[in-house]
C-alpha cells in the first residue's frame, strides 16, 4: 500500500512498488488526462508535477512518490492561465501531448515569470509534439506568463 496526495486529495493504492506512476494514475486512480507516449521518459506526454516539479510519470516508480504531493492536468481544474492561452492560440491539433506540454509549461512560467524564447526552448525541449505546434505553444506560454504576472501585480 502506498499513499500520496494527488490533486489535493489523499489516495492509498495497492500496487507493486515498481509500478510506473503513470499507470497508477490512469488505471488505479482513474485520472486519464495524463497520457502514455513513449514509455521511456523522452516525449513528455506523461508529465505531472511531483512536489511541484515536472516529472515523467511513465518512468517514475510508485515507491518513489510515497507521501508526495502530485498534480496532474486535472488538478489545474481548467483555471490555469495556460489552459486559456492554449485555447486562445488554438494550440492542440491532435491534442495527445497537450496535458504534458501544459504541465511542463506551468513549471516553466513558475520558474521564469517572463520567459524568453531561449527559456521556452530550453525548458520545453523534452516535450514533443508530433503535430509541430511549437510556434503556437511558445505564443501561448508567453500569453499565460504575461497573464500570471498581471494577476500577481494586481494582488
Amino acid at each position: 500500500m502506498t499513499s500520496f496526495h494527488i490533486n489535493g486529495r489523499l489516495v492509498i493504492v495497492d500496487a507493486e512498488d515498481d509500478a510506473p506512476l503513470l499507470w497508477v494514475i490512469r488505471d488505479a486512480i482513474g485520472l486519464t488526462g495524463t497520457k502514455f507516449g513513449c514509455g521511456i521518459g523522452m516525449c513528455g506526454a506523461c508529465t505531472v508535477h511531483v512536489g511541484g516539479r515536472p516529472t515523467r510519470s511513465c518512468v517514475t516508480p510508485l515507491v518513489s512518490v510515497a507521501g508526495a504531493e502530485i498534480t496532474t492536468i486535472e488538478g489545474l481544474e481548467g483555471k490555469h492561465p495556460l489552459q486559456t492561452a492554449w485555447a486562445d492560440h488554438q494550440v492542440p491539433q491532435c491534442g495527445y501531448c497537450q496535458s504534458g506540454q501544459i504541465m511542463q509549461a506551468a513549471s516553466l512560467i513558475r520558474d521564469f515569470p517572463a520567459p524568453t524564447d531561449e527559456d521556452i526552448d530550453a525548458v520545453m525541449a523534452g516535450n514533443l509534439c508530433r503535430c509541430m505546434a511549437y510556434v503556437r505553444i511558445r505564443n501561448a506560454i508567453k500569453q499565460a506568463a504575461a497573464q500570471a504576472r498581471k494577476v500577481a501585480a494586481d494582488e
